[in-house]
């Protein structure tokens, strides 16, 4: 099936038949010209033997240079003489080496790497992102996207997600390996004491704040026969020795209520790695806590709260998270500009990702161009062609006009001295 050819520009279309026009009327009118003055001068000696000559040898010369500038786009007068009207004929033959020709010599690695090496790409996208209003740019194109996003993805879609993927995922991977192995890296690397000191710090505030609701939940469990006043001393004391026992751990780094608490966890590590009985009990733990209901309207409701807060940000152009975004960004683009080690390693990850790209994908890119050429209709793809390249082709008609007469003229000038 045959595919019309796409004008995206009519008025340059309109330029070039113009241009195209006249060129043709130039180099017509010098085939004219040689031949009304071989007319003039034809059986004339001397002078006007060199110039009915030259004539002559004008009219082959525009003659065949315009046989073979036709020929490309159709058959000369009409006459279907063989090795003529070449694109209409072999277009696809001509998408076979328009493909080839690419395919070699624009999509091969060292060309890509030499060109984008010269161009300095990520030092261009640095100079662009400093400018304040190039950076405020991609943070509003950014947010609205973004938004969009978030307007269009629907609760049902995400509650499906979660109920026959994720949770079917979580129920068939054993949990004790991963959070066995994440637990002991923790406690290795002591990544929970800003957990436990932060802990600590607000448990002793709470404390040191709230003494009379302490005293009040100690003295319910107090037993009913003890004297008031025992039991308002003794609550008392309590709460004195719970606030200076976590003032000692919290000021002491090496406490051993710490220590006690880092062999507790290490333990439960080594156990959930190597344990049945502690394995079985974390997968049955496990297992309960994804049975529950109220986990998927918890996530769900979780889920609403973040979009809805995060839509209502990104709408606000003065708001917190644009404001950050857009310095982040011109941050980004001074850093791209200032530090060269990170813009070459940037520049050969880019260069990387487009040589993987081509060599995956290039073979496909570039049977485009066969596929669409062997779609053209043969004589409008003729027309298309001759209408950006046929003016300068005229050239080569006035060229031969010109050229075949100075021949002409030498070969008689030879013929007459001989």
């Amino acid at each position: 099936m045959s595919i019309s050819l796409v004008t995206p520009d009519p008025a340059a279309d309109a330029a070039r038949r113009a241009g195209l026009r006249r060129m043709r009327a130039v180099a017509s009118s010098l085939l004219f010209i040689a031949a009304a003055v071989y007319v003039l001068t034809h059986g004339e000696d001397g002078a006007l033997g060199y110039v009915n000559a030259a004539a002559e040898a004008s009219m082959v010369g525009a003659i065949a240079d315009w046989f073979a500038v036709t020929a490309i786009f159709r058959h000369p007068l009409g006459i279907p003489i063989p090795h003529t009207a070449l694109i209409p004929r072999k277009k696809q033959m001509l998408g076979r080496s328009l493909e080839e020709f690419v395919g070699e010599n624009f999509l091969h690695e060292d060309v890509i790497r030499e060109r984008l090496g010269h161009t300095g790409v990520t030092l261009r996208v640095g100079q662009w992102l400093q400018e304040e209003e190039h950076a405020r740019r991609v943070v509003d194109e950014s947010a609205s996207l973004l938004h969009l996003a978030l307007t269009k993805i629907r609760d049902a879609d995400v509650r499906a997600l979660v109920e026959e993927a994720l949770l079917p995922r979580l129920r068939e991977e054993p949990i004790s390996p991963v959070a066995g192995s994440l637990l002991a890296e923790v406690v290795r690397d002591g990544a929970h004491h800003g957990l436990v000191d932060l802990v600590l710090e607000e448990g002793h505030r709470w404390l040191v704040g709230n003494a009379d609701t302490f005293t009040e939940v100690v003295g319910e469990r107090a037993p009913w026969w003890a004297p008031a006043r025992v039991n308002e001393a003794v609550t008392t004391r309590l709460h004195v020795e719970a606030v200076r026992w976590l003032d000692d751990i919290r000021s002491d780094p090496d406490h051993g209520a710490r220590r006690a608490l880092d062999s507790l966890l290490a333990q439960l590590a080594e156990d959930l790695l190597h344990d049945e009985d502690t394995q079985e009990r974390a997968e049955r733990l496990k297992d309960r806590m994804l049975a529950q209901p109220a986990l998927v309207e918890s996530g769900m409701s979780l889920w609403n709260g973040f979009r809805r807060a995060l839509r209502d940000s990104l709408e606000d152009p003065a708001g917190p998270v644009r404001t950050r975004a857009l310095a982040e960004v011109q941050a980004l683009g001074e850093r791209l500009v200032r530090d060269e080690p990170l813009r070459a390693r940037l520049d050969q990850r880019a260069a990387d990702l487009v040589v993987f790209g081509i060599e995956r994908y290039g073979s496909e890119l570039t049977a485009v161009i066969t596929t669409t050429v062997e779609r053209w209709d043969g004589r409008e793809a003729a027309r298309k062609i001759e209408l950006h390249v046929g003016r300068d082709l005229q050239f080569i008609r006035i060229n031969g006009t010109l050229v075949g007469g100075l021949v002409g003229l030498v070969i008689h000038a030879v013929s007459e001295l001989l």
